[in-house]
């Protein structure tokens, strides 16, 4: 086809150069004309005429420039991320910055915060989800995970998608709201482009290889050149911590500098209040934060095992990052984790034991038994029911998983404890199966932990479970027990702000006299006007048990004025049991006082969630 004055806007000189050029260009130097047009008259803000310039300049420029890559429309991500404590957002961010550094179009958004409406016009979507509970979405992925299983989910067949799932393999449903998501989106006609990812509670390897594989992917759909794509830029962002070089892979030794019992004497429980030193760390945090602790195995269990199969304790083995050994004594208290036995571990020892037993028990129709066994028992219950073994030394890597930190809610403000932090933690004790079993850092801290001894830690940001930006907003916050850990936090930066915004606190424990925990705090509070409202349950001291939801069904009607006021619920304990009961009790509360029926209670309080005024941090 020859190009004439008549059918282009060329002249007739221009139009006979092109005609001269064109018949001598290769496929490959055509693609790249397209290209070198389509980003040159992108950028071109000159007067008028400029089209016919820059097409000149480009045919005379083919024979003189080098070969280039081919500059394509940028590829669009959509990444959706559901978290309770932060992980899968944190994760989500960096998937984000990874793909915006190869020029894709990103979408970075919570699951709750996200518009049905466009899922459609995504062409990738990456899901990044936790798995909370007895296989439950986590509260921020709630309403998108019941819209995608709903009837009003859109055919996916243009979009392609990939998800990495975060879970606890001591846990039954491991990874299920991943599988979900998964499942799902394959049902829909969406096309898998990676494989999903299971992590277990020590995901970072895992998850940086999944995030590896997605850019990858993305890049050779992409083709090679995404120099000349504009930036990309992002609906929602995930904060990173600080500039402090210390991290979940790199904890901090923090000094302890006071670790007190805050129950009375004659109580029946222990609450060790920890303050440790942040000095030199450069790590900051704002209430709702949580600190990982990297805890030490008990010394006396770790000898038990270690004489159980009459191993040496000093030889070496692999330990913490690749390529690095520790004497065998030092890998069990300090690597891999000796106190919980999942179903994985159990299938790996299959190879290392003599009893047929074991094989038995892990067969697919021995569910049951399976969970009934491995419910607070730990490696050397393991090593003991079902020798003998031919295990050594150097198979614990492949054998166990590696000790996972604790996470515990924040009980100060940095505000007012700067270069600080303050933990709350119960020792966790009790007997099962004919043994004393101890919880891992619970046990650590109230029995071995000295004033200057040092913690490896890090700290998480929860960008779920944070106070009302606004001052002036009411909070109502329920956490009885160590739950009332970050509202300490949430209170102290109220009072160094001077904030005026009405609170309200709901706590309950089991005896006023030996378990009100921080009740000097509270009451310096109340009487400086930091705290509003302060209403206690104590179960112990009267005939029928008092808890915090009944407390609140007592004050459902100043509850619900505040809740009409705007007011932030927040809640952080026991998931089980307290979470539950108080969820239904808010819900008994928007029903009776509002006059709604249950559907309209629930919508109402599913809005709250929603907008970011219900929120919950609970374990």
């Amino acid at each position: 086809m020859q190009l004439k004055v008549t059918n282009s806007p060329f002249t007739e000189e221009q139009a006979e150069l092109f005609n001269r050029l064109l018949p001598t260009l290769s496929p490959a130097q055509i693609q790249w004309l397209n290209g070198y047009l389509a980003f040159y008259s992108a950028g071109a803000s000159s007067a008028a005429g400029s089209e016919t310039s820059v097409a000149i300049e480009a045919v005379s420029a083919v024979q003189e420039a080098p070969p280039a890559a081919v500059v394509e429309a940028p590829k669009d991500a959509t990444i959706l991320f559901g978290s309770q404590t932060g992980n899968s957002q944190r994760l989500a961010g960096k998937l984000a910055e990874k793909l915006k550094g190869q020029g894709v179009e990103v979408t970075l958004s919570s699951m709750n915060q996200f518009k049905t409406n466009n899922l459609k016009k995504a062409g990738h979507v990456f899901i990044l989800v936790s798995t909370h509970g007895e296989g439950d979405p986590p509260d921020n992925a709630l309403t998108f995970y019941e819209f995608l299983h709903g009837k009003r989910a859109p055919r996916l067949e243009e979009t392609k998608f990939s998800v990495l799932s975060l879970g606890d393999t001591s846990y039954e449903f491991f990874c299920k709201t991943g599988q979900d998501f998964d499942k799902r989106l394959e049902e829909l006609g969406a096309q898998r482009i990676v494989d999903r990812a299971d992590c277990d509670v020590d995901f970072d390897e895992t998850a940086s290889a999944w995030i590896a594989s997605v850019a990858s992917a993305l890049n050779t759909s992409a083709g090679a050149a995404t120099a000349a794509v504009p930036a990309a830029t992002s609906s929602a962002s995930v904060s990173t911590q600080g500039e402090s070089e210390y991290s979940r892979v790199n904890p901090f030794k923090a000094e302890v500098l006071e670790n007190l019992n805050l129950n009375g004497r004659g109580s029946d429980r222990e609450t060790r209040h920890l303050e440790l030193s942040l000095e030199g760390s450069g790590l900051t945090y704002e209430p709702g934060d949580c600190v990982g602790i990297y805890p030490q195995n008990d010394p006396a269990l770790v000898e038990r095992i270690i004489e159980e199969l009459k191993w040496n304790p000093d030889e070496q083995v692999a330990a913490g990052k690749s390529g690095e050994t520790a004497s065998l004594r030092n890998a069990l208290e300090h690597h891999y984790e000796i106190t919980v036995l999942t179903k994985p571990l159990l299938e790996k020892a299959v190879a290392y034991s003599g009893n047929d037993k074991l094989a038995e028990l892990v067969k697919p129709d021995n569910k049951e038994q399976l969970k009934t066994y491995i419910n607070s028992r730990d490696l050397l219950d393991l090593l003991r029911d079902y020798a003998p073994w031919t295990i050594a030394p150097k198979d614990i890597a492949n054998l166990l998983r590696k000790l996972p930190p604790r996470l515990y809610s924040i009980a100060s403000s940095y505000s007012a404890h700067p270069e600080e932090v303050h933990l709350t933690i119960r020792k966790v004790q009790y007997d099962a199966h004919g043994r004393e079993r101890n919880g891992v850092c619970s046990v650590q801290a109230s029995e071995r932990l000295e004033q200057g001894d040092k913690l490896s830690i890090f700290i998480q940001q929860n960008p779920n479970f944070k106070p009302p930006v606004n001052p002036d907003t009411p909070v109502i916050m329920i956490g009885p027990g160590t739950g009332v850990a970050p509202f300490r936090a949430f209170l102290e930066e109220r009072e160094e702000l001077g904030v005026t915004g009405k609170s309200w606190l709901f706590y309950g424990d089991r005896h006023f006299v030996t378990d009100f925990l921080y009740q000097t705090d509270w009451q310096r509070m109340l009487k400086d006007g930091v705290l509003t409202n302060l209403d206690v349950a104590f179960s112990r001291d009267t005939k029928e048990k008092v808890y915090v939801q009944h407390r609140m069904l007592e004050k459902a009607k100043e509850l619900y004025q505040w809740l009409e006021e705007g007011a932030h619920v927040y809640v952080c304990g026991d998931e089980k049991h307290m979470a539950h009961d108080v969820h239904k009790a808010l819900l008994t509360v928007i029903e009776q006082q509002g006059s709604k029926n249950s559907e309209a209670a629930a919508a109402y309080l599913a809005g709250l969630q929603e907008q970011g005024r219900y929120q919950r941090d609970v374990y």
